[in-house]
């Protein structure tokens, strides 16, 4: 299982928000790439990029940092989101070095953006799916859809896209512990990988989800529990790799 820390920029600085609210923000560092070389050290093998000023404007506002952190760590897999809504901005994202990008509001507001995407970009491009009660969340968690979780998963599978992130927007970074039942569902009704996301906060979670993987969770993504030390990214993945 792939286990994958956010590294959240606001203002070129790592931080991390609770329940997505803008200011409800704490700030882990000033220096986004020795966070991510922190990480790298302790064994991430791949790294997840949100650019939450772009998720907010809709369009990149912090892409010369992950350029930076794309270019000094060529061989991590890096997917990025955050303000990704045309194909110029995924392409300048490929070029920088980003394997993955991450398409999230769009995804729900102009489904067949997935599709162009996936034909022009084949193999790089994940959708987050953020839902609370089986609906979607859009807008940075401001609005929830009426769109079903599970039957917009299946309609970007057959769009093609390489993997779907899905968080259940109620837990995240609020440190409750992942809603595995949710997830492995979600998993167990599409053929292409989830990456779990949202409330990780002790090994005990990623053993969870490690006893429904095989439903096809591939991963999950750690925030706040790597910042404020409840995770130790090596023993993590020590656990995972064992």
């Amino acid at each position: 299982m792939l286990l994958i820390p956010a590294i959240d920029l606001k203002d070129g600085k790592c931080v991390r928000l609770r329940q997505g609210r803008m200011e409800d923000e704490t700030v882990f560092s000033d220096d986004p790439l020795a966070m991510a070389q922190r990480w790298v050290d302790a064994g991430a093998v791949r790294l997840h990029l949100i650019d939450l000023n772009g998720a907010f404007v809709g369009k990149p506002m912090n892409a010369d940092v992950i350029h930076r952190i794309a270019e000094a760590f060529p061989d991590v897999p890096i997917q990025v989101g955050g303000g990704i809504r045309d194909e110029d901005t995924v392409q300048l994202y490929l070029d920088a070095g980003v394997q993955y990008v991450i398409i999230g509001t769009k995804a729900v507001s102009a489904p067949h953006f997935i599709n162009d995407l996936c034909m022009e970009f084949p193999g790089h491009i994940i959708v987050g799916l953020d839902a609370k009660d089986g609906k979607v969340a859009i807008d940075g968690w401001s609005k929830l859809s009426h769109h079903d979780v599970i039957d917009m998963a299946r309609h970007f599978e057959r769009d093609g896209v390489n993997a779907i992130i899905y968080t259940d927007i109620s837990r995240d970074g609020m440190m409750q512990g992942v809603n595995v039942e949710a997830t492995a569902k979600l998993a167990s009704e599409i053929s292409i990988p989830v990456i779990a996301s949202g409330g990780i906060s002790k090994l005990d979670d990623i053993r969870a989800l490690q006893d429904v993987e095989d439903e096809g969770i591939i991963g999950t993504i750690i925030g706040r529990a790597l910042y404020e030390g409840t995770i130790d990214l090596a023993e993590a993945q020590r656990l995972v790799d064992g």
